[in-house]
């Protein structure tokens, strides 16, 4: 993909299914690439194949939600590599359970990682981006960052708050001036493993709920939507909607607002709550 060639781009959750598909296909397109992921045995694999294509990379291990580790990594990154161009702050975890079954502790936990690591990752980096004279800022939301879904109130809490710490940061680059440009990405039913690897409240069968979010909602490869997103980038796009579902689920929101909070209760009622789509 063209536009990408020298340029210094970070992704985080770099070890696994989005995020290690950016970072390849990055890498492939001739930018040098800054990974980290708190899972160090995924990680390694994707720098392992990162190197096999020849491209510049730095990998660490990195919790986003520790804001001093993350302020030591954005001035190690920007040490090694002299500049950045583009984060994409792309780590993020789930939960399933209704509001009544969920503890305090399980909500906070997805808003630290879903949110505060993004917000921890834009704001550090921002500076550096700013003196780039290029600079990128992609914050991964979620089309649970568009519409409320039952069981996914942890979820569409820290997505919801994605996108709107998303927008805002981008009317402010704009008023001031800044060189930095500012995409919200929403992603659908993706094929990774965010499913497998997410926290349940207690009661619920968490390797059912997985296998349908698998077998019935997952339709698109990382590989495809890394392109995507990457598409949306090359072109400076604010909004990406990922996947037919994204468009769709945009499209219904748009058209029929408050609407669909009539309507939905009846659908969902006769089939499982939906899962986290990313």
């Amino acid at each position: 993909m063209q536009g990408f060639a020298g340029k210094v781009a970070v992704v985080t959750g770099a070890g696994s299914g989005i995020g290690q598909a950016l970072a390849i296909e990055l890498g492939r397109s001739g930018a040098h690439v800054a990974i980290s992921d708190i899972d160090t045995e995924g990680l390694a694999a994707t720098e392992e194949r990162l190197i096999a294509i020849g491209a510049r990379v730095k990998a660490d291990r990195l919790d986003v939600t520790e804001r001093e580790a993350f302020s030591a990594y954005a001035d190690s990154v920007v040490a090694h590599f002299d500049k950045v161009n583009q984060i994409y702050n792309n780590a993020g975890i789930a939960y399933t359970g209704d509001v009544e079954m969920t503890d305090f502790k399980d909500i906070e936990r997805v808003v630290d990682v879903d949110y505060w690591g993004v917000v921890n990752g834009t704001m550090l980096f921002l500076p550096h981006l700013i003196a780039s004279g290029d600079g990128h800022v992609i914050n991964i939301s979620s089309v649970f960052g568009l519409l409320g879904m039952p069981g996914q109130a942890a979820y569409c809490s820290a997505k919801f708050a994605v996108r709107g710490f998303t927008e805002s940061l981008s009317l402010e680059m704009a008023i001031a001036g800044h060189p930095v440009k500012v995409t919200s990405v929403h992603p659908g039913g993706i094929k990774t493993a965010i499913a497998r690897n997410m926290t349940t409240a207690d009661g619920l069968d968490k390797v059912t709920l997985a296998k349908d979010f698998d077998t019935q909602m997952a339709k698109l490869s990382p590989e495809k939507a890394a392109h995507i997103i990457l598409d949306g980038v090359r072109r400076r796009k604010a909004r990406v909607l990922v996947g037919s579902d994204a468009k769709t689920l945009d499209i219904a929101v748009r058209v029929a607002a408050s609407g669909l909070q009539r309507f939905l209760p009846r659908v969902l009622a006769r089939a499982n709550h939906p899962m986290p789509r990313q």
